[in-house]
């Protein structure tokens, strides 16, 4: 395990492989990393560093985040149009076969899940499993291949994992969350704040109990959403960066490091597919429940 400024313990490995690249603006008279100060006014610039992630506050970005994800979302789009453009009245084959399973089998869960009418949902589901699944699966991309290869390149941090980064999960969580208020008040229209104020006690009195529960279960639902998909991955990631920081403990741990490697990438294979499904369905009931005019 080597830096630009010579070897590194493993903490140091650890927390270099979960910084973001990030790019965000420092305010003036920063003292940085170099030893330079940051003019009057501030500096828009790349992050080195937890100090300087620290110091640009909410506004800065997670470049690498958001390359990521986006590009998977157009790799995404691009796939699945070459498929639909391929797709005829003949029997399937090949890759044509495995995108129509996929699109089957997200079809069946929204039929089975979803009770309400509204052609949004499914395409909306089917887009969220094969994202998730993508980002996801950038997990089983050995820890330092692409980074390493980048950081000769001269980009010093680099998370490929989109979904190990909160801001992401939490951003399509909230995404969510706003589609959900936006059927839950065209579909039930007042009779969505009779739900809120009436429910569970059906009494004027127990209005201000009712809205303070009901408020709270529906604001859990998008923490609840993104941060399992990110606490899962991140523990995965986390993971996946230990076994590999024990190639550096020596040539008797090298056999063990691979094998463990191996095995952990085989049962991650269930996890990230269990991970985008469970944020498929729980969007799928979620759309439901706003849908349900009592």
């Amino acid at each position: 395990m080597a830096s630009n400024g010579g070897e590194q313990t493993v903490s140091e490995y650890i927390v270099h492989h979960l910084t973001n690249l990030t790019y965000g603006k420092l305010p003036g008279g920063y003292l940085r990393y170099d030893g330079s100060v940051v003019p009057e006014g501030g500096q828009w610039t790349l992050a080195h560093g937890g100090d300087e992630i620290a110091a640009m506050g909410f506004n800065a970005l997670h470049v690498d985040s958001m390359m990521w994800s986006v590009g998977l979302g157009i790799l995404f789009c691009w796939l699945f149009r070459s498929v639909a453009k391929k797709a005829s009245a003949d029997t399937p084959s090949g890759w044509v076969n495995f995108v129509e399973m996929v699109v089957e089998f997200v079809d069946n869960t929204v039929k089975d899940t979803f009770h309400g009418r509204n052609p949004v949902i499914a395409p909306l589901a089917l887009t969220i499993f094969v994202w998730v699944f993508l980002m996801n699966l950038m997990d089983l991309i050995p820890v330092d291949l692409i980074p390493h290869g980048l950081m000769l390149a001269g980009v010093e941090y680099q998370k490929i994992v989109p979904s190990t980064d909160p801001n992401i999960t939490m951003g399509m969580a909230i995404g969510v969350f706003i589609l959900m208020l936006y059927y839950s008040i065209t579909v039930k229209g007042f009779g969505f704040v009779r739900e809120l104020s009436l429910n569970p006690f059906n009494h004027p009195l127990f209005i201000p109990v009712n809205l303070f529960m009901e408020i709270v279960g529906l604001l859990a639902k998008p923490f609840s959403l993104g941060l399992r998909l990110f606490g899962n991955m991140y523990a995965g990631e986390m993971i996946f960066i230990l076994i590999a920081a024990l190639f550096s403990v020596g040539v008797l741990w090298m056999l063990p490091a691979a094998l463990l490697q191996i095995g952990w990438a085989i049962f991650h294979i269930l996890v990230i597919t269990l991970q985008a499904f469970i944020f498929m369905v729980l969007t799928i009931v979620y759309l439901s429940m706003a849908h349900e005019d009592h």
